[in-house]
């Protein structure tokens, strides 16, 4: 692939690498077709080449499509790109909180024009330095604190141009069972591709996992390993590595760690992706293929994820070798909240009778699935409801502001 100045974007490594995938991106989802537009990214940018309206990033997603053992050694053109860093800015929240440099969009935008080329200039020579995250903390729906990270400004802004470059190769290597933090999909394409799933297929046991504070235990150099399977390009290679190495600012300390990506970044969710992709998906694509006789059903968002199975033995069997599989890249499974049920068309009945009562139910993306009967025809259905806890924090929620409103008047509370 070559830019009319003569250089080419792409350059093949000879060796062969391992995990590639051995099946297309286009692999067919989890009982539902791929979503559409699944790889349609803005092309903000257009060259001046002879392929005339094809965008740059056009012709690398076409390269990364055509070849899976590319490697890219020339991307970095496409991240100080005046124009796609300009795009990214006007697409960050007018209203965000600031990071640790204080830097508002407003005040940014004053002299977007300088301020972008500035950026561009040293994103080219180098000289651009990643700034810590600095901490905050939301709510959780059972009352815990769960820990953000709030970026810099033009932290900001270069993570999500190079997102929307990483995303033109890796959404030809993403597989279908894989919904978090992609490009036309979203937790309700995740839920449905379950729930079709375990209606249309022989799904009699359910894993239900939870990996360990995974955002946290994520390790930095087998990402970037993961990272140079497909990106050769040292400079782009290097600036990852400058967000993962920037730490985190609390208290007035600066944080670093070896492991973990800091979530509140646009970044941090396409990395844990792209490890999640070779440690888990690539794996128990093959595992399924070559281990299994029975079917076996896969969904996952991030890093929660939901595994069926025809048969039981099987099942236990991905069990264990998960863990193992886990442990040789510093994650692990949390042992109270991963659970290997019985759930499916014939549960019910083949626990009543065994005498055992109705099938246990798990989690997902916020809402409780369990096994039920259609009111017509008595075909099994799964029922999705949302969970309690967060059903009552909601409650809690609605309770305290009607309480905290109490007293004001009806033109009053129009204006609050």
């Amino acid at each position: 692939m070559m830019h009319g100045d003569g250089k080419s974007d792409t350059a093949v490594v000879p060796e062969k690498l391992p995990n590639n995938a051995a099946e297309p991106a286009a692999e067919a989802v989890e009982g539902r077709a791929v979503a559409k537009g699944n790889s349609g990214e803005r092309n903000v940018l257009r060259t001046q080449s002879r392929e005339g309206a094809r965008s740059a990033l056009g012709r690398v997603r076409d390269a990364a499509r055509r070849d899976r053992k590319l490697r890219f050694t020339a991307l970095l053109h496409h991240v100080y790109a005046i124009e796609r860093l300009s795009s990214a800015y006007y697409a960050l929240k007018r209203e965000a909180a600031p990071g640790v440099d204080g830097e508002t969009w407003k005040h940014y935008g004053e002299q977007l024009g300088a301020n972008l080329q500035d950026l561009s200039e040293r994103l080219k020579r180098g000289a651009y330095r990643a700034k810590p995250v600095r901490r905050a903390y939301i709510e959780k729906a059972d009352g815990r604190q769960r820990p953000l990270g709030v970026p810099a400004l033009e932290d900001k802004i270069v993570q999500r141009v190079v997102v929307e470059v990483f995303n033109a190769i890796y959404e030809q290597d993403f597989l279908g069972f894989s919904y978090g933090f992609r490009p036309q999909r979203n937790p309700h394409h995740a839920l449905n591709a379950l729930t079709v799933a375990i209606q249309t297929k022989r799904v009699s046991w359910v894993l239900d996992a939870d990996i360990r504070s995974f955002f946290d235990t994520l390790d930095h150099g087998w990402l970037v390993k993961f990272v140079e399977h497909r990106v050769a390009d040292r400079c782009l290679v290097r600036l990852i590595q400058k967000w993962l190495r920037a730490g985190v600012l609390e208290g007035g300390r600066r944080i670093r760690s070896e492991v973990g990506t800091v979530q509140g970044g646009s970044i941090s969710p396409l990395l844990a992706n792209i490890y999640l992709h070779y440690v888990f998906d690539l794996w128990t694509q093959r595992w399924r293929k070559k281990q299994t006789h029975g079917q076996v059903i896969v969904v996952r968002y991030a890093d929660d994820f939901v595994v069926g199975f025809e048969h039981r033995h099987e099942a236990e069997q991905f069990l264990v070798d998960l863990k193992q599989r886990f442990s040789q890249f510093g994650l692990e499974l949390h042992p109270e909240k991963t659970r290997l049920i019985e759930f499916g068309r014939f549960a019910a009945s083949n626990r009543d009778r065994r005498g055992q009562g109705k099938p246990e139910t798990f989690d997902f993306l916020g809402f409780t699935h369990s096994c039920g009967k259609t009111r017509k025809t008595g075909s099994f259905v799964v029922l999705r409801r949302t969970m309690r806890k967060r059903m009552t924090a909601k409650l809690q929620a609605v309770k305290e502001e009607l309480q905290r409103r109490r007293h004001t008047t009806i033109g009053e509370g129009e204006s609050t």
